[in-house]
């Protein structure tokens, strides 16, 4: 996040689907909660390899970025 916010400043809040206001910071947040809570429910029926959750997670990080 630091080199991001120093190769291109400005990260300043956007509304999204939700209708709030989020910060880069915010919707790292959200993806990093996204992330564990995907994984726990990967684990609970199919448990290792975490690939799957793995893979599902990124594009569930993208969509975040993208539009929350």
């Amino acid at each position: 996040m630091v080199v991001w916010e120093w190769r291109s400043p400005g990260g300043a809040p956007r509304r999204g689907i939700h209708h709030i206001e989020t910060t880069r910071g915010d919707r790292l947040l959200i993806s990093l909660l996204s992330a564990a809570y995907i994984h726990l429910g990967w684990l609970a029926p199919i448990g290792t390899p975490l690939w799957g959750a793995t893979l599902i997670s990124a594009v569930v990080a993208v969509l975040v970025f993208r539009y929350v």
